[in-house]
């Protein structure tokens, strides 16, 4: 175990500082937002309603998750893994789940507030979502480096923060699956009986599932993306830090262990000072149009990533004797930005792609939904290879160390770009507020201007986010393989060489690892549809059951819909959840540690690619909708549009349950396996 020296201890105390910096300027803008107006009566009581719902959602969530902590703790404590771990692993999940539930009160605080804001001025209605947004960012990197830093204070050990974590990791799995399947069975049901079939606006007060539908946008892309943004950002410190421990060479110069565990959580310290910095340029000027709006939040992510190359020069350059760990960083921020410019590139609806699916349109859903998804498989050609890139030049300047350390760059302005991710949920609520408390087409289009941005800003998150997972997998898996060859004693190149191509262990294991995506895609599909199943049996209900709800003259029953949703997230999160936990345990414990290294290679490879295709397939169908809606190709009404809603319809469950899902899946295989490398040894 590493003893910490007075100077260890004095950067410990200024990593903990940044997060408990970061924490506190989350309350203050929690504490600015929760005074601008609510809105009239009617607004007021339907964000309430939101908020009971999504609330209520994340209540019944804990209870099986809260068994999951207790059964993982106790298997933790019996096996082989330092006792102290099981400390490490509850206090991951704490962390993370404590991120996800105030990010998503902030975020069902805020809706009805972004609503009113915009009726005065549109740049108002961005600011209190953006505001929101990094209330959650900034609690997800706040805990993350306090929970880090006090572990790593008292107990120095790799294999002692691998199981926070694992509790993070484990949290974000099941927050996102659950929260993804809610979501968009609500959406999905909502969408195919009020839209398709009885021609209703979306949002209106008279669909059942309307309210389910504004809860589930919480509940899966804020606690959901919080959670597993919290998972990549705390795992890619970590894979640095386990990979650090042994002492690296770089340069032929030495970097001491010291050093080595150190930078990165510095790294991580001076980037939420560049993303509180870059918070300040995200700026509107009178009558902003769409594309005014999105750079207003291009400006605060692209200043922050600035500020941080700064950032990272100075400290790598005073703290370390070589300077080749900053081309590390600076690759794997390059990677992340060329990754988000590409997500939005494909799904943006003010590019040639996402037309191209609204063109398709005209000759029905068939055609619309052909080119959404060719377009969806176009789509990862950058996002893999600047992922490659970033390994490719990480390892070329750093060695091995470098990937976790592009990974840290990657993720170092979390607090900035998951601002603008989760922003886009407060926007959507906003719009349906709008349309639901009846306060007027101009507020309603001002929302859905809003709103539009956000999808875009959501794509760009997922693909930021898929980019992320890939980086820090492949971190993790670098450090799995050092584990194993420092327990077995043969050294690095030896215990690597067993994971030649040749070798059929490995073969079988690639294909395995290649399946198990492919399988967990199903299984959370196949959740969404059978819920979304049972919502639109609901929804169609009502409608004949009491024929007053199309009229407006009673009122639906919303709270049967949210128990819908809240039932199939909860039953069906299990076995998804269930298999990223114990298949690399079986595998690495009952059969091989080089057949699960397999494994883990094959998922981080089709892990990467599906998610990527999934999730930017729904994004550009999504905004081809919205194109159309706007006035082009015969605009809301036609058959165009109608085509449209079909093809978004279908891209539901791609881009906010099974796509962004996988992310969590290839990181979390990778931490378990990690973790578990005392029992497997």
């Amino acid at each position: 175990m590493m003893e910490l020296g007075l100077e260890s201890l004095f950067n410990l105390s200024f990593v903990n500082l940044a997060g408990f910096i970061a924490i506190a300027f989350a309350i203050l803008l929690t504490a600015w937002i929760l005074k601008q107006p609510r809105g009239n009566k009617k607004v007021s009581e339907l964000s309430d309603t939101i908020y009971k719902g999504a609330m209520a959602f994340l209540n019944s969530e804990y209870k099986p998750l809260s068994a999951f902590v207790a059964i993982m703790a106790v298997i933790l404590f019996i096996t082989p893994i330092p006792n102290k771990a099981t400390l490490a692993f509850i206090s991951g999940a704490f962390c993370s789940a404590l991120a996800g539930n105030i990010g998503m009160r902030i975020a069902t605080k805020s809706n009805s507030r972004a609503a009113v804001a915009a009726e005065k001025d549109i740049g108002k209605g961005l600011k209190i979502g953006f505001s929101s947004g990094t209330v959650m960012g900034m609690m997800v990197v706040g805990l993350a480096l306090v929970g880090l830093t006090l572990l790593w204070n008292f107990f120095p050990d790799p294999q002692i923060i691998i199981g926070f974590g694992f509790g993070a990791s484990s949290i974000a799995l099941f927050a996102r699956v659950g929260g993804g399947i809610y979501t968009k069975a609500a959406d999905m049901g909502a969408d195919l009986v009020g839209k398709v079939e009885e021609k209703i606006p979306e949002d209106d007060p008279r669909n059942p599932a309307v309210i389910a539908d504004n809860v589930g946008d919480n509940v899966g892309d804020v606690a959901g993306m919080g959670a597993d943004l919290f998972e990549s950002y705390a795992g890619s410190i970590i894979s640095a830090i386990a990979l650090g421990f042994g002492g690296i060479m770089i340069a032929s110069t030495s970097i001491t262990q010291a050093e080595a565990t150190l930078y990165p959580l510095l790294l991580a310290a001076f980037g939420v000072f560049a993303s509180i910095i870059g918070t300040a340029f995200v700026r509107t000027g009178k009558n902003p149009d769409i594309g005014s709006l999105h750079n207003a939040l291009n400006k605060g992510v692209f200043s922050s990533a600035a500020i941080m190359i700064i950032f990272a020069y100075i400290l790598t350059d005073q703290f370390l004797p070589v300077i080749e760990p900053f081309y590390a960083v600076v690759s794997g921020l390059a990677a992340g930005i060329a990754i988000g410019l590409a997500s939005e590139y494909f799904t943006e609806n003010r590019f040639k792609p996402t037309q191209s699916i609204a063109e398709a349109s005209q000759t029905g859903p068939a055609t619309n939904i052909v080119r959404g998804f060719s377009v969806g498989l176009s789509s990862t050609l950058i996002p893999v290879l600047a992922v490659c890139a970033a390994i490719g030049l990480s390892y070329h300047f750093a060695g091995l160390y470098g990937i976790p350390i592009a990974a840290v760059g990657m993720l170092s302005t979390l607090g900035m770009t998951l601002a603008t991710d989760t922003y886009g949920p407060v926007n959507d609520n906003a719009a349906g507020i709008a349309e639901m408390g009846d306060m007027g087409d101009e507020v309603r289009t001002r929302a859905e201007k809003l709103d539009a941005v956000g999808n875009t800003t959501a794509a760009i998150g997922k693909g930021f986010a898929i980019g992320s997972a890939a980086l820090t997998s492949v971190a993790l898996f670098s450090a799995y393989i050092g584990t194993m060859a420092e327990k077995t004693g043969v050294g690095m190149s030896q215990f690597a060489s067993q994971f030649s191509i040749n070798e059929p262990l490995v073969m079988i294991g690639l294909f395995l690892g290649g399946l198990l995506t492919f399988i967990f895609s199903a299984l959370t599909m196949f959740a969404v549809g059978k819920g979304a199943s049972q919502m639109v049996k609901e929804v169609r209900r009502q409608f004949k059951e009491i024929p007053g709800i199309l009229k407006g003259e009673e009122e639906p029953d919303y709270e049967k819909c949210v128990e819908i949703s809240t039932n199939t997230g909860l039953k069906n999160m299990i076995l998804p959840g269930g298999l990223a936990v114990a298949v690399p345990i079986l595998i690495g414990w009952l059969w091989s540690p080089v057949v699960l290294g397999g494994v883990l290679a094959g998922a981080i490879v089709t892990g990467l690619l599906l998610a990527i295709t999934l999730a930017n397939s729904g994004g550009a169908w999504d905004n081809a909708k919205k194109y159309i809606e706007e006035g082009n190709l015969g605009g809301k009404g036609s058959e165009a549009h109608a085509a449209a809603v079909t093809g978004d319809t279908v891209g539901d469950p791609f881009k906010d349950t099974s796509g962004p899902s996988l992310n969590i899946l290839i990181k979390l295989m990778a931490m378990v396996s990690l973790l578990f490398v005392p029992l497997f040894v």
